[in-house]
């Protein structure tokens, strides 16, 4: 069984890449001038991008539907996998709790064009504190790593 499974992703992804070198090899013979000059027509580049992005979608679907199952098949993954979530959330929220939901000014104090005060200007800020807890945990967990080996 395993072998046909095999065989049979060894045969999908040759056919992958014959569409692809396809796509690259019409595209370089198509030459740079033709494609800017299309005027916004895609000619050739409209179908391998339809392309790329219908493989994207596959690959990303299965990869979750994969670790889905794979979470089911180790309920003691599943506890961590949740317990992770949580913290993420955890995270989340007092990253949400440390953004200012101001309006975005400029170094006159004028208020930029699109940057009132509100949710966007409250979840953009979130992001951003959102990454700067994240960082600082990883430091923290990387130090602490290196302090607890020295130890050792």
């Amino acid at each position: 069984m395993n072998q046909k499974l095999t065989n049979i992703l060894k045969g999908l992804v040759g056919l992958i890449a014959i569409v692809a070198a396809y796509f690259f090899i019409k595209i370089v013979s198509t030459g740079d001038e033709a494609i800017v000059e299309g005027g916004g027509s895609l000619g050739i580049v409209g179908p391998m991008v339809t392309f790329s992005i219908g493989l994207f979608i596959l690959v990303l679907g299965l990869s979750v539907l994969f670790s889905i199952i794979s979470l089911f098949k180790k309920p003691e993954a599943l506890k961590k996998t949740l317990l992770g979530l949580v913290v993420l959330g955890i995270f989340l929220g007092a990253a949400y709790g440390l953004a200012p939901d101001d309006a975005v000014t400029n170094v006159n104090g004028e208020v930029l064009e699109g940057g009132e005060q509100g949710a966007n200007s409250k979840w953009v800020s979130t992001g951003i504190w959102y990454t700067v807890l994240l960082g600082a945990t990883a430091i923290v967990t990387i130090v602490l790593g290196g302090v607890k080996k020295i130890i050792k």
